[in-house]
């Protein structure tokens, strides 16, 4: 049987849906085009009558009566007038036409003087850098034409450059760091300085692309992340790499921004983590907001190297194994892990070999949170002792499949005291405070796509998880809350996170006695009567000058007569 054709609607019906487009768009162009003065005119109308009820509106009513004399009298003037209502109905569309006019400001074709010497002046310092002697058609050269090399711009209201699209020769190296360096601190030093460039390179369409990066917030208190176990929030970060958004609280309000994830366990690639930055950076408070997070699921030890008492709100927590802040302490809290993190090895894979579910005190996470630990390999050296940086290797090696995890925080300083373990399984990085581009590509293994600047607020910096992208990074406000300098509503934001205080065992607590007497408190005559009365017989002993090596004493409890008889055994 032959095939019969398609018919012809359903064979082009595309193109002929297309073409109708394009005609009604047209006819609907030359309409308004033809309707623009009619459509002038009734805009112009409208004004004028909400003018009209507005000034009704703000007449006061004892003057009504005069203004509606007055409007009847016009009326019955121009209606007497040979060709009165003509020229009064002219007048009023001259005053629509003229009421309805388009009053927003007709856009600028381009830059003012001041905007176009800036961009002269930026396209004169990418000379040197984009121009060579051989190059037939240069794009860049002195006296030439900017609009070419800058096909986008965009100003701010001080008149600083906000956005700016910058073409760039074919032959630019810009699969070089350095070259790409020189740069991006060009742009940045001619663009104004005090602010945050992003820079994103299309190798291949030889164009970089210069935007500016708005402020982080830094109004972000403490709070409950609505988070999985497993996941610590480090801070907030720009919505440029990131696909996640968390609602946080802002004070009274409530918005949804990009957060930076840290996430750990048995499938993490990256499951431990280094904190450096300058002192007064922060590094202090993303270890409480960590721990405050640590809490909620597992259990911390705590090492504080700085032995200021930035932890003491942590001490007799449910949750808190210990609050250490000696050598001593800390050496002996990092033993207890390393052995902790062998018997949960041990019993994980025994339970594996025998076909069962791993024991449930495997289960749970346990942190090691250390703060400056480079203070104790001085003293460690000092005393002649271990340091207690060799303890580490075991959790930091073994630490993800025994549900343990390592995060370990100093200063900039300090990063060649810390030990080789440390600085190899530490995949996580945070550099907080302000860094050189050196600085920050040694900690995080790249650099920035961002231009580091010299004024930062606490807690605001750069983290990298394992090899994805480098974040900026805006550290909740976890502040010590046991400080005076702390503002309440910082300090309450803390307390209410912190886990309750641990209750003993036996639920007995020990009662708080006088410090200024220095004595105990007095104990009833009831309870000391049933004290004695239940108290058990206590051995007497003879008062003897020279008392045999194998004599015993008599239990009773009558008084013994004199002289007591001292037994003997049988020779």
């Amino acid at each position: 049987m032959a095939r019969r054709p398609l018919p012809r609607i359903l064979s082009n019906g595309g193109a002929q849906l297309a073409r109708s487009r394009e005609l009604a768009r047209t006819a609907a162009d030359s309409a308004t085009d033809v309707l623009h003065p009619l459509i002038t005119i009734a805009r112009g109308l409208r004004r004028l009558a909400a003018a009209g009820r507005r000034r009704w509106t703000e007449t006061p009513k004892e003057r009504r009566g005069a203004l509606l004399f007055l409007v009847a009298s016009v009326i019955l003037v121009v209606a007497l007038v040979p060709y009165g209502p003509l020229l009064a109905a002219i007048t009023l569309m001259a005053a629509a036409a003229w009421q309805g006019r388009d009053r927003s400001p007709a856009a600028s074709d381009g830059p003012d003087e001041s905007q176009s010497q800036r961009l002269k002046s930026l396209y004169e310092a990418l000379v040197p850098y984009f121009s060579a002697a051989e190059d037939p058609e240069p794009l860049y050269s002195h006296g030439g034409a900017w609009d070419k090399a800058f096909p986008t711009y965009a100003f701010d209201g001080g008149g600083r450059i906000s956005q700016l699209v910058v073409r760039y020769p074919a032959y630019f190296t810009d699969g070089e760091a350095e070259a790409r360096a020189r740069i991006e601190h060009l742009l940045a030093a001619k663009s104004g300085r005090g602010r945050e460039y992003h820079f994103t390179w299309d190798e291949e369409g030889n164009q970089l692309t210069v935007g500016v990066l708005l402020p982080l917030p830094v109004d972000i208190a403490a709070q409950r992340f609505v988070t999985t176990p497993g996941e610590t929030v480090l801070g907030v970060t720009d919505p440029t790499r990131v696909q996640r958004t968390l609602p946080l609280t802002y004070g009274e309000r409530q918005r949804d921004v990009p957060p930076v994830v840290w996430r750990t366990g048995l499938r993490s690639t990256e499951p431990h983590l280094l904190a450096l930055g300058q002192p007064g950076s922060g590094t202090s408070t993303l270890l409480r907001s960590i721990a405050l997070q640590a809490l909620r699921h597992g259990d911390v030890v705590i090492v504080d190297g700085g032995g200021t008492g930035e932890y003491a709100c942590l001490t007799g927590r449910d949750g808190v194994l210990a609050v250490e802040a000696g050598l001593a302490g800390a050496t002996a809290s990092l033993e207890w892990a390393a052995t902790e993190t062998e018997r949960r090895l041990i019993a994980a894979n025994r339970a594996h070999q025998a076909g069962h579910p791993p024991p449930d005190d495997t289960k749970r996470p346990l942190w090691i949170l250390l703060d400056r630990p480079t203070a104790f390999t001085h003293l460690a050296a000092a005393d002649g002792r271990k340091d207690p940086q060799s303890l580490l290797q075991v959790p930091l090696r073994h630490g993800r499949p025994a549900n343990v995890t390592v995060v370990v925080a100093d200063q900039l300083d300090s990063m060649d005291a810390l030990s080789d373990p440390v600085r190899r399984h530490t995949r996580a990085r945070v550099v907080l405070g302000p860094a050189t581009a050196h600085q920050l590509e040694s900690v995080l293994g790249a650099p920035p796509h961002t231009t580091p600047i010299d004024e930062l607020p606490p807690g605001r910096g750069y983290a990298r998880l394992g090899t994805g992208p480098v974040h900026r990074l805006q550290v909740p406000a976890t502040p010590n809350p046991y400080d005076d300098a702390t503002p309440d509503a910082l300090r309450q934001a803390v307390l209410d996170l912190l886990p309750p205080r641990t209750t003993p065992a036996d639920g007995e607590t020990i009662p708080e006695q006088d410090q200024s007497a220095g004595e105990p408190e007095p104990v009833p005559m009831e309870r000391e009567q049933e004290r004695e009365q239940e108290a058990e017989p206590v051995p007497v002993a003879p008062e003897a000058p020279d008392p045999e090596p194998e004599a015993v004493p008599v239990l009773t409890k009558e008084p013994l007569p004199n002289p007591v008889p001292v037994l003997t055994k049988e020779t």
